[in-house]
């Protein structure tokens, strides 16, 4: 089965953590538990919250705002961590100061966004990646693999759903239009990147959503076609639970990804000929491996992943500022 390096074997690169919230806490935790880099500063606009997430992950730099952080000499990386409505100008600002940088999910807003932040990585020479951390686990490299190998066949279609349930407040990030809330961005992009991964770019985007009262995407249900017949359904929601599974179906076989599909997890597949076997390799966490590729590219002097190039996420990008075009999503500022 495909063999993924051990982060722990990944080149030291000197992180800072511009954010400090949930996210932010758990790539600390995946660092510090299973890669061998230092998180050596961490900013954020609240002074206790920067000086509580230091403590609880043995940061030893604080700095309350953002410029200060990225302008910081013992720091080779940003990590950026805020809500989407703030990372063009965050990225930017940390590629100004010379450092590479790798983006929480969604990348951007939009596609011009993120088009403008790659231009200015490649004037500066500097590493850039969006955080799409389930490119680089063990089960998606062994589902690569099995799909490589002809066992399914050709892959006629892929189904992913991602939903959670969040309690109404419009003072969430998750409800307010200002922030770029909704469930497309925050949770729909994993589904819709997945099916990217193993399917590339969609000829047609068909979608239907609900907004929510505060103005943001509280359910949306996208078909992707294909060439001639391959297709995939995915769905993302704010009003529930699902069971974040995945399916890749081929005219051999087909592949069911256990929930949560875009974390560690295991796979079963399924011959057309009744043969089965199951793939059961979880690891721990899982936010170390995109830490760890980001260390690898940077130690060999590249400014972007194979694994999710610039490319790939502007194309993703696409297929999301599609989807919100047909259900009237405009975010305030665009």
């Amino acid at each position: 089965m495909a063999h993924v390096d051990d982060p722990r074997t990944a080149p030291s690169l000197r992180w800072g953590i511009l954010g400090a919230g949930n996210i932010a806490g758990a790539f600390a935790d995946a660092v510090n538990s299973h890669t061998r880099s230092p998180l050596l500063a961490v900013g954020s606009r609240n002074r206790d919250r920067v000086e509580r997430f230091a403590t609880a992950h043995g940061i030893p730099t604080t700095h309350l705002g953002y410029r200060g952080l990225v302008e910081d000499p013992q720091v080779d990386a940003i990590y950026i961590a805020t809500p989407h409505s703030e990372h063009r100008a965050h990225a930017l600002l940390a590629i100004a100061a010379g450092k590479h940088v790798l983006v929480e999910k969604a990348f951007m807003r939009n596609t011009s966004e993120a088009e403008e932040v790659f231009a200015a990585a490649r004037a500066a020479g500097v590493f850039v990646m969006e955080a799409m951390w389930t490119r680089f686990l063990p089960h998606v490299a062994a589902l690569h693999q099995v799909i490589a190998s002809g066992e399914i066949g050709e892959i006629v279609n892929i189904t992913a759903d991602h939903g959670q349930w969040f309690e109404p407040n419009p003072a969430s990030r998750l409800f307010d239009p200002k922030l770029a809330g909704g469930a497309l961005l925050d949770l729909g992009v994993y589904p819709v990147s997945f099916a990217h991964d193993f399917l590339g770019v969609p000829d047609a985007v068909t979608a239907v959503g609900r907004l929510t009262d505060t103005g943001v995407d509280g359910q949306v249900s996208m078909v992707l076609s294909y060439g001639e017949r391959a297709q995939a359904t995915l769905s993302t929601t704010l009003w529930s639970k699902t069971p974040t599974t995945a399916s890749i179906s081929g005219t051999e076989g087909h592949i069911r990804v256990a929930g949560d599909f875009y974390a560690p997890t295991s796979f079963t597949v399924t011959r057309r000929d009744g043969a089965q076997w199951t793939f059961d390799r979880p690891s721990a966490r899982g936010l170390q491996y995109e830490a760890a590729e980001v260390a690898r590219r940077v130690a060999a002097g590249e400014t972007e992943s194979p694994r999710i190039t610039w490319d790939n996420t502007l194309e993703v990008l696409r297929t999301l500022d599609a989807v919100r075009a047909q259900i009237g999503l405009v975010y305030p500022g665009e």
